[in-house]
């Protein structure tokens, strides 16, 4: 499978589970650590949870292995290793606290809106 279905599963899974303010950041140019970062955030743990529960499932039944988590207990910053894409999930405040998007602003945005599902107002 490849890197851009990966993270269109996981970019998703999220949709579905109402994730705020997602984005997917190409940092393979600025970082070793992995090739996409997604990073989405939720007002509640209890919504940050059942976004990465989703996340997980939808993964784990296309063959994708979570190779670590941290973050699960406290449900402020969930981040999930899938290998090429880290998942970052994050509590509404806490998001604004790290500010991952300005610690990582040479990445370039990848594009996700086509798998997002368009609210009508």
């Amino acid at each position: 499978m490849t890197l851009e279905e990966t993270l269109e599963i996981a970019v998703k899974a999220a949709d579905a589970k109402r994730a705020e303010n997602i984005i997917a950041l190409d940092i393979h140019e600025v970082s070793l650590v992995a090739d996409t970062f997604l990073i989405m955030d939720a007002p509640t743990n209890r919504q940050v949870l059942a976004i990465v529960d989703e996340i997980e499932d939808k993964l784990a039944e296309a063959g994708i292995e979570l190779r670590r988590h941290e973050g699960r207990n406290e449900a402020e910053w969930v981040l999930l290793d899938f290998g090429d894409l880290m998942v970052h999930v994050f509590k509404t405040d806490a998001r604004q606290f790290y500010n991952l998007e300005k610690l990582w602003s040479e990445a370039p945005e990848q594009a996700i809106d086509q798998w997002l599902v368009k609210e009508e107002l």
